[in-house]
């Protein structure tokens, strides 16, 4: 039986782990991504939320990124 879920990346809670499935944002945005590790297949952290509905501070590898939640909510993620 397969538990996993997929959902959003803005949608994990911090200390939550999760595999990248698809980034699903325009060409541009979706180069910076890449560039700064964010591709298929890669594990992603949610370290912390700002308050406010601020942004939300990942870790890829041993990279901490801050995105923007709107720019995390279109990051398709698979959690076990």
């Amino acid at each position: 039986m397969d538990i996993s879920k997929h959902q959003n990346l803005d949608s994990l809670e911090p200390g939550q782990i999760g595999t990248i499935q698809k980034v699903a944002v325009d060409e541009a945005l979706y180069q910076r991504l890449a560039a700064l590790g964010f591709r298929a297949g890669k594990s992603v952290a949610l370290i912390r939320r700002a308050s406010f509905n601020g942004p939300l501070q990942v870790r890829v590898g041993n990279t901490d990124i801050i995105l923007r939640r709107s720019e995390a909510h279109r990051i398709k993620i698979k959690t076990s």
